[in-house]
C-alpha cells in the first residue's frame, strides 16, 4: 500500500467480519453506536422499572406461599440478572463477544482438563476440612431453600464484582507496550497483515501505529467482558466438579446418623433418595453451600495467584494482543480511508 493512499473498502469489511467472529464486536463503529444507543436513559429505564415491579410481584407471591420471606430478593436478584443478560446479548450487540468466549473455553477443553487437575485438589484439601465439620452442616443444612440460593447469589455476585474491578488492570497491560515486532506478530494471519507491513515500512508524515494501541471506551469494556466470560466458565466448570466430588463422597461416607447428629436434624425427618438414603437434602444443601463459596475462592485465587493467572489467563492474553494489534491497524486504515489521497 503506497503512503498516502485510502485502503480498500473490502479491507475494512473483511476486518470488521473478523472482529465480529473473534468476539470483538464493539471494536467495530456501527456496533460500537448501536451498544452505546441501547444505553440511554429512555431504552433503559422503563425496562428496568417493567421487570423491577414484575420480579417484585412475583417475589413477594413466591415468599407468601412458600412462608420463605428470603424467596423474594433471592427472585429479584436473579430476576435482574437474567435481564441483564439478555439486554446485552441482543441490544448492546454482546451476542459475538460471549459466543466467541464461550467457544473459545469449550474448544479448549485439552487445556481446561489438565488445568482442573491442577486446581482441584488444592481445592479439594482446603473445602474438604469445611465439609467434615459439624459447624458448617448445622449452618448449611438449617438454611431454608430461599436463604441459601439467597446465600448462593451473594458468592456470585462477590466473584463477578472482583472479576469486573481486577480484570481491567489485565487488559490495561496489553497495549503498553506496542512497536513494530509487536504489529507484526499480533496480525500475522488476520485479514490486516499485509496492510500492516505496507503501513511498518512508511517512512515520514504518517503517525506511528502505537499511537493507535490505547484500548479505552466500549473498545476496552469488549475485552473484559471477554475474560469476564471465560473465567466465570472456567470456575463454573470447577464449582461443578467440586458439587459432584462431595455428593459423592457424603453419600459414601456421611450415614444417616451422622447427618443426623451434625445437623440435629432426627433421622426420620431427613428426605433422602429411596435407593441411596445416604443422598440426602442437608447433604445437598452443604455441596451447594461449599461449591457457590468454593467459586468465589477460585475467582480470587486465579486472579491473585501467579501459578493459577499463568494457568488461566495465558492463552487469553496472546488473543487480546492480537485484538490489539489489529485495531491499531485498523484504526490507521480508517483514518487514511476518511482523509483525501
Amino acid at each position: 500500500m503506497r503512503q498516502g493512499a485510502a485502503p480498500p473498502r473490502d479491507l475494512l469489511a473483511a476486518t470488521d467480519a473478523w472482529f465480529l467472529t473473534h468476539g470483538l464486536a464493539y471494536f467495530v463503529p456501527e456496533e460500537r453506536a448501536a451498544a452505546s444507543a441501547a444505553l440511554r436513559g429512555r431504552r433503559t429505564l422503563p425496562l428496568a422499572v417493567l421487570i423491577g415491579v414484575l420480579a417484585a410481584g412475583t417475589g413477594a407471591a413466591l415468599a407468601w406461599v412458600s412462608g420463605q420471606p428470603s424467596v423474594a430478593p433471592a427472585l429479584m436478584i436473579s430476576a435482574a440478572m437474567v435481564a441483564v443478560l439478555l439486554y446485552a446479548l441482543t441490544a448492546l450487540r454482546a451476542a459475538p463477544i460471549v459466543r466467541w468466549a464461550l467457544g473459545r473455553t469449550f474448544g479448549s477443553l485439552r487445556t481446561l482438563l489438565p488445568m482442573m487437575s491442577r486446581a482441584l485438589p488444592l481445592l479439594l484439601l482446603f473445602v474438604t476440612f469445611l465439609f467434615i465439620n459439624a459447624e458448617v452442616w448445622q449452618v448449611a443444612a438449617d438454611l431454608p431453600t430461599g436463604t441459601l440460593w439467597l446465600t448462593a447469589l451473594l458468592f456470585v455476585l462477590l466473584a463477578t464484582g472482583f472479576l469486573l474491578v481486577r480484570l481491567p488492570e489485565e487488559v490495561d497491560k496489553v497495549d503498553d507496550e506496542v512497536d513494530a515486532e509487536f504489529l507484526r506478530r499480533t496480525t500475522a494471519g488476520t485479514p490486516v497483515a499485509e496492510a500492516a507491513r505496507a503501513l511498518l515500512a512508511d517512512e515520514g508524515g504518517q503517525p506511528g501505529l502505537a499511537s493507535y494501541a490505547e484500548v479505552r471506551g466500549f473498545e476496552r469494556w469488549n475485552l473484559v467482558l471477554v475474560l469476564v466470560v471465560i473465567q466465570a466458565v472456567q470456575v463454573a466448570v470447577l464449582s461443578v466438579g467440586v458439587f459432584v466430588f462431595f455428593l459423592a463422597f457424603g453419600g459414601l461416607v456421611m450415614d444417616l446418623d451422622v447427618q443426623s447428629s451434625w445437623t440435629a436434624i432426627p433421622p426420620h425427618d431427613i428426605h433422602s433418595l429411596p435407593a441411596l438414603s445416604q443422598l440426602s437434602m442437608p447433604l445437598v444443601q452443604v455441596s451447594v453451600f461449599l461449591a457457590s463459596f468454593s467459586a468465589l475462592y477460585l475467582t480470587v485465587s486465579t486472579v491473585t495467584d501467579e501459578t493459577y493467572r499463568v494457568q488461566f489467563f495465558g492463552s487469553v492474553m496472546r488473543e487480546l494482543e492480537r485484538a490489539v494489534g489489529v485495531r491499531a491497524v485498523y484504526l490507521a486504515l480508517r483514518d487514511r480511508s476518511s482523509t483525501p489521497s
